[in-house]
């Protein structure tokens, strides 16, 4: 193997790590959202935990992806330490799906099937399927998928093709003693278990790791005395990725981590000591025989499954193990857990930046918090106007400030989630949430000087007449429709029903107007005085704004679309030709006619 082959097989490895890199991030792009909504709810039962894990890891064809995953929700508050038990072994077992399919295309043969089989055979097909579905893809979300499922078909060639140069390249090793005298040393246990730990801690891939050394049986210098210490300190140095995860989070995500390392620390040991006791008493002639891509991936297989099968039952110990090692500090123990630490700090972790597409669904669901608190203090401050309850200015004036909370945090995270590399649709998103979530705040703003007004109301025990009662009532039951809209639009990403938000906002525009008119009149004809006159335009000031900020969130929802979001323009020009416009804006005209 001179220094040329060398080259070609850096390069092998080169295609296959980047191979391994665009199928994981296309899957993950496909369904990793969906996948950890499953692993945040149906989690419960130890058996199913590890089942989902299982599937999620051999979908995602990483278990370094599900371990980071499961520490970022444990840190979350998301789910409890006990449940990640199951999911790591899930996990575990799952990763070994990688290696299985690696192995096929070490199948040769001359009959049709045999060929067929080898994924290698038809990597070129897949690889030209995936190229026509990215030229074929476009901007829209509908056709995105074509592109990620793109990415997936490429990224699954591209891995076939390098695993291919990399066998073809180590095979002059084959009639090499030195290569031959050099893997011996790894028959030593304890230098094997170090090897294969340190090379996967700085690839932070056992499935990359495995696959070198499938390609590495080819060269028949592997045997299974070779093999199995290398795999186990594979599956050890795989936990580096949730080790770091741990890294300043709090110290049930770090015990979570600890759990991934004891998990395959003790399988290890327990793998181990079986193995040789039972030789001690038994010839085991195998193990100097010569292991294949199918004899790897079995071991490897076997390891994950019998330590699952053997650490599952006593799984409570595995968690008393880790709380003994990450015990509460003296820090923890001062600080307190306010609700806004809670909303917010917990949900949006950092850790989830490694993955894109979790990371936004995090923030989409915590913009989702946000909008329902503003919702419910706008609900509440118009309460405050005709029936006020000294109870509730509390409450309205904490969610003011919960969603100033939340505007801080969900702006500077995503803002950094912005420099990810999300996909095109996840760009979206995030544009979409940074262009409404100050739109929310101003809502809450809003809701707090509707409460002043109505504790002025309270204060100077001022009362309006029936004739304007009346109609503050009609235009609070507008406005609370347009926030009630708005908000269900952006949670549902409801385009139909965010086109009637402009509409309503114009009948709003235009109540407020007459109401204006309408008072002037009743100063005129001395039926109000000036201090009620200045607290019932300031109600509708307040009202008309909040309508303004729901135009806003309806306006971007539409245009998020369209991956615009010149709303002066957009909504000038619906106004003029858009012919539901007219039909909505004749309805809400209706319904909230003044008498």
């Amino acid at each position: 193997m001179d220094i040329f082959a060398v080259f070609t097989w850096i390069g092998g490895l080169a295609l296959f790590l980047y191979g391994m890199n665009l199928l994981g991030k296309g899957l993950e792009t496909l369904s990793g959202s969906k996948l950890q909504g499953i692993l945040e709810r149906r989690t419960s039962n130890p058996v199913i935990g590890v089942l989902l894990g299982a599937v999620v890891t051999a979908i995602l064809q990483s278990s370094s992806t599900t371990t980071v995953m499961v520490v970022g929700f444990v840190n979350s508050g998301i789910m409890q330490l006990a449940q990640t038990v199951g999911v790591i072994m899930g996990a575990n077992i799952g990763t070994t799906a990688t290696p299985w399919i690696l192995s096929l295309t070490g199948m040769q043969g001359d009959n049709l099937w045999m060929r067929f089989l080898n994924p290698s055979t038809y990597a070129p097909l897949l690889a030209m399927a995936g190229v026509i579905l990215l030229f074929r893809s476009n901007a829209r979300q509908k056709d995105s998928r074509k592109k990620d499922l793109g990415m997936v078909l490429i990224g699954f060639a591209i891995l076939m093709i390098g695993m291919q140069i990399m066998s073809a390249m180590v095979q002059p090793l084959a009639a090499s003693d030195t290569f031959a005298r050099l893997m011996q040393l790894f028959s030593n246990p304890i230098l094997g278990i170090g090897i294969g730990c340190i090379v996967t801690a700085i690839i932070q891939s056992s499935s990359v790791t495995i696959g070198i050394l499938q390609t590495l049986s080819t060269t028949g210098q592997i045997t299974y005395g070779i093999a199995i210490p290398l795999i186990l300190g594979q599956n050890i140095g795989t936990c580096i990725s949730a080790l770091f995860a741990g890294i300043g989070a709090n110290r049930n995500a770090r015990r979570a981590a600890m759990i991934h390392l004891y998990f395959n620390v003790i399988g290890a040991l327990f793998f181990l000591t079986l193995f040789y006791v039972l030789r001690s008493f038994v010839s085991v002639a195998f193990m100097d025989m010569t292991v294949g891509m199918m004899g790897i991936a079995g071991i490897h297989t076997l390891f994950n499954c019998l330590t699952a099968l053997v650490l599952l039952p006593i799984s409570k110990w595995l968690v008393r193990l880790a709380e003994k090692t990450v015990r509460i500090d003296s820090h923890e123990k001062m600080k307190k857990n306010t609700t806004e630490l809670k909303d917010t700090v917990l949900v949006l972790d950092e850790r989830f930046f490694a993955e894109p597409t979790i990371a936004i669904e995090r923030a989409k669901e915590a913009s989702w918090d946000m909008a329902k608190i503003c919702q419910r203090a706008f609900s509440a401050a118009i309460g405050q106007v005709m029936d006020f309850q000294t109870q509730e200015s509390d409450q309205i004036r904490k969610m003011e400030k919960r969603t100033d909370i939340y505007e801080d945090r969900l702006g500077t995270y995503l803002v950094r989630l912005s420099s990810m590399n999300p996909t095109l649709q996840g760009s979206r998103e995030i544009s979409k949430i940074l262009h409404c979530i100050s739109d929310f705040e101003r809502i809450a703003d809003h809701s707090v000087r509707i409460l002043e007004t109505a504790e002025e109301i309270q204060e100077k025990k001022v009362s309006f007449s029936v004739e304007a009662s009346g109609e503050l009532k009609i235009v609070e039951s507008a406005v609370s429709e347009i926030v009630d809209m708005s908000i269900s639009a952006f949670i549902q990403n409801d385009l139909p029903l965010a086109s009637k938000v402009e509409p309503l906002e114009e009948v709003i525009d235009n109540l407020c107007s007459q109401l204006r008119d309408r008072h002037v009149e009743r100063l005129k004809n001395g039926e109000c005085t000036i201090e009620q006159g200045f607290i019932f335009v300031d109600l509708l000031t307040n009202y008309e704004r909040v309508a303004d900020h729901c135009s806003n969130i309806g306006g971007c929802l539409i245009q998020s679309e369209e991956d615009s979001y010149r709303l002066h323009e957009y909504l000038s020009q619906v106004k003029e030709s858009n012919g539901n416009f007219v039909r909505y804006y004749e309805q809400f005209k209706v319904k909230y006619s003044l008498n």
